[in-house]
């Protein structure tokens, strides 16, 4: 099946995961700073865990897909530059430890990295997408966070999603088990920075 029809045939879990409390809190200004704070530190955490699964991914992709795959990659090492300079401005410690979820999200890259590759690349536009709508559904976002906001739900970053959909169904299509695998854990690293901050 194509990847696009992946969210149609997981409707309730894809609206969890693209509609959360937390993305309302930040398009609504109601966010607590403590839990995007801590959303923030974990998601570049989670940025590095991406990067390293996304270069091993590329050289046993199809030719096809090696393109696109090695720009995401160079736009995730852009995106740690963006988390450093934000943690500066917002005085956080990116090296503070890994939450439960984030691990998790982490673990479940490792398995990925034994996966086939429709399996991987499947993952990968999930996250991407995830992000995507997510974001999309907080816009504009708060004067606060709309920096953050925009950074998600730009033109560039919605042409990198579709490039990935294009990749993913060259290689065979989706993978129901693993777009599930990768919602829950979006919804669990949602529900983690409500929780922990």
């Amino acid at each position: 099946m194509w990847v696009a029809e992946l969210p149609v045939r997981h409707a309730r879990a894809w609206e969890r995961a693209t509609r959360h409390p937390f993305l309302a809190a930040v398009r609504d200004g109601t966010i607590a700073p403590s839990a995007f704070d801590t959303w923030l530190v974990q998601d570049a955490r989670f940025v590095a865990d991406l990067l390293r699964f996304q270069a091993r991914l590329i050289p046993r992709a199809p030719r096809r897909a090696q393109e696109v795959l090695a720009r995401g990659a160079l736009a995730l090492v852009q995106e740690l530059d963006w988390f450093e300079e934000q943690a500066v401005g917002r005085g956080l410690d990116l090296s503070a430890p890994a939450l439960p979820a984030t691990t998790a999200y982490a673990e479940l890259l490792e398995r990925l990295d034994g996966a086939d590759v429709q399996a991987a690349l499947t993952a990968v536009w999930t996250i991407e997408r995830t992000y995507l709508d997510a974001w999309s559904a907080a816009l504009p976002g708060a004067p606060a966070y709309r920096e953050f906001v925009e950074h998600w739900t730009g033109p560039d970053f919605g042409s990198y999603v579709r490039s990935l959909a294009a990749a993913a169904d060259a290689s065979g299509g989706g993978d129901d088990a693993v777009f599930r695998e990768v919602v829950s854990a979006e919804i669990g690293f949602w529900d983690m920075a409500v929780t922990a901050g």
